[in-house]
């Protein structure tokens, strides 16, 4: 309802304005060329976010003031701290990144944004930088229309900054032809009235432009054209610090808890930042004079006295509110829980998480790992164990020749419960996902599509195993019951050791793990008919019994199998060309075979 409104009544109030005045359509184009150089930096940095930005934080966000410093100067290069609030967000929803390192960069994202004063306070109103913005625009134009990535990213960083060099240009032309029409200072409002109503101005403005970059070049160019008092400036400043929140927030409307968690430290550090800087703005505006006359700044110089001003109260904010960091996680996590539902839901893909191609590849593994964790939990139960059990060092055929009786668990129940959903979910997510030019993210997506295909096939498989299973464990008929407790039990272990192999660091040692365990796999199915058709021969099984064996043997092999072919995808961790290695040097079923009769033949042997 409120876009509805607001939308009309600005065109309304634009309308008006052109019909007024012409260097208020100056103004305003420049305006809107600035911002439209704000879009053409952010694709342009977009194009570089396919892997490179996402190895930088992961390596630069380890602690409060690696993740402050990322921040800082990730925004001082981006000149965006909407994007990287974005980013930071969706890195954060699809679990790239922990909650405390998010607000360490938003934080330092909030103090880099403030170069953005000083670059136009001391760069673009010194010099004709509309000169320097035409080769940038001819020179991206050419550079947009090529097919390499790297190539056409630069192109629109190139043609960004020449539109937000032309923008400056046209809206300081702007306010300097429109004072000798209307001097917007006489309607200057003094004292604590005028500071508060222009802190509300300079908020309403950013929620608007969804931009503080672009109200602070409105500021600081009305204040160099003189059309804005000095203390008016300090006031829409800080509501522009204010107003910036509106991007994150946006942002984490399609996100999880944690995008929403992130969003709300966002707010609560400019909500603070802004109180501190209304509260002693006196105080501020005195230590301005002081820095000013250190550094040789002229006494009228009010726009690099701006610039200190917008740097003193956002350095004063990080300052005091870094500390805070982990008691505000905490408060956080406690007022913005995750929904809980009967069905279990997606945890990491959000529309957030879909804006990157690394952050949608991790959101699909993360959520992978959570259909893993689910199908886990139903094959444990469906086999008659517990969860501490299996993952325990207890011996399972023990613990499985200990237990008198087995209940049935409703499979189909729990498939719709905790797997169903997510698997679906997964797949309509993958099918949203359009990184064609990203040809190593597009192959990821597809292998972690067969993973999730594997355990719903693992979860199939279980079903017709647990039939058969519980009528002859809770029997009388002990050769059976030992059979079935043999193939329960197996499974039990190759479920505990998929779990020891995840938690292992060394990703090479899972490699070998996963090819040691398919050769158990094999080895133990081979065994087990062998002595099946054993028992058979001997009468000691009945052969109706015994073709019931065979086939739910079957089952077992494939569900093994299906388990550790999800794991090959999911469970080994480490860089993509090593998991790109993984399937390559992974022993196929022929290989596995001729491992087998060689170790045959040589048992054989000795």
């Amino acid at each position: 309802m409120l876009k509805k409104i607001l939308l009309p009544t600005i065109f309304f109030i634009l309308a008006y304005g052109f019909w007024l005045s012409e260097d208020f359509k100056e103004i305003s184009a420049g305006v809107a060329i600035f911002m439209f150089g704000m879009l053409s930096l952010e694709q342009g940095f977009r194009n570089f976010t396919g892997g490179v930005l996402e190895r930088l934080i992961n390596r630069t966000t380890s602690s409060h003031w690696k993740s402050l410093v990322f921040g800082i100067v990730s925004t001082t290069i981006m000149q965006s701290s909407s994007l990287v609030s974005v980013i930071t967000i969706s890195f954060l929803s699809a679990g790239l990144l922990t909650l405390v390192a998010g607000i360490g960069i938003i934080f330092g994202a909030n103090l880099g944004t403030t170069t953005g004063a000083w670059l136009i306070a001391g760069f673009g109103l010194k010099v004709n930088i509309a000169a320097y913005a035409m080769p940038m625009l001819v020179f991206g134009v050419l550079l947009i229309f090529q097919k390499a990535k790297n190539l056409n990213g630069f192109g629109y960083i190139l043609v960004g900054l020449g539109f937000l060099f032309l923008g400056i240009h046209y809206m300081k032309e702007g306010f300097e032809a429109f004072r000798g029409t209307i001097n917007l200072a006489e309607y200057a409002v003094k004292g604590y009235p005028g500071l508060f109503l222009f802190t509300l101005i300079g908020a309403f403005a950013t929620v608007v432009m969804q931009s503080s970059h672009a109200t602070l070049v409105l500021i600081i160019t009305a204040l160099a054209a003189q059309q804005i008092t000095y203390e008016n400036a300090l006031a829409l400043a800080i509501g522009a610090n204010i107003g910036t929140t509106i991007t994150a927030i946006l942002g984490a409307i399609s996100a999880n808890a944690q995008g929403r968690r992130l969003a709300g430290a966002h707010l609560m550090f400019n909500l603070v930042t802004g109180l501190i800087a209304i509260l002693f703005v006196h105080q501020l505006i005195y230590a301005v004079d002081e820095i000013s006359l250190l550094s040789g700044i002229r006494e009228n110089d009010f726009t690099l006295k701006l610039a200190i001003f917008h740097t003193l109260f956002n350095l004063i904010g990080v300052l005091v509110m870094t500390p805070l960091i982990r008691p505000l996680v905490n408060l956080l996590e406690r007022t913005i829980k995750e929904k809980k539902s009967e069905i279990d839901q997606p945890k990491y893909l959000t529309d957030s998480a879909i804006d990157f191609p690394e952050t949608a590849v991790k959101a699909v593994l993360q959520e992978s790992l959570h259909v893993y964790d689910n199908a886990q939990g139903i094959l444990i139960h469906a086999l008659g164990f517990r969860r501490p059990e299996v993952l325990s060092t207890l011996d399972l055929m023990e613990v499985a020749e200990a237990q008198k009786k087995l209940t049935m668990l409703d499979i189909d129940a729990a498939y719709e419960r905790s797997i169903k959903g997510l698997y679906s979910e997964i797949i309509a997510f993958i099918s949203r996902v359009d990184f064609s030019w990203q040809m190593e993210q597009s192959a990821d997506l597809h292998h972690l599509r067969e993973a999730n295909q594997h355990m719903v096939e693992a979860i199939k498989d279980v079903k017709h195993l647990q039939k058969n299973m519980i009528r002859f464990i809770n029997s009388d008929n002990k050769p059976m019951r030992h059979a079935y407790d043999q193939l329960r039990s197996q499974l039990a272990v190759i479920i505990r050791q998929l779990e020891e192999i995840r938690l292992a660091d060394e990703s090479n040692t899972s490699i070998l793990s996963l090819d040691a365990l398919k050769l158990l796999v094999k080895e133990t199915h081979d065994e087990f008919n062998s002595s099946l058709i054993d028992k058979i021969r001997r009468r000691s099984i009945l052969p109706q019994q015994g073709t019931s064996l065979l086939n739910d043997s079957h089952y077992t092999h494939s569900i093994a199998k299906n388990l550790i072919q999800a794991a090959q995808t999911l469970l080994v961790s480490g860089p993509r060309d090593l998991a790109q290695a993984v399937r390559t040097i992974a022993l196929d079923d022929n290989e596995l075979q001729a491992v087998s009769d060689r170790e045959q033949v040589e048992k054989t042997a000795q």
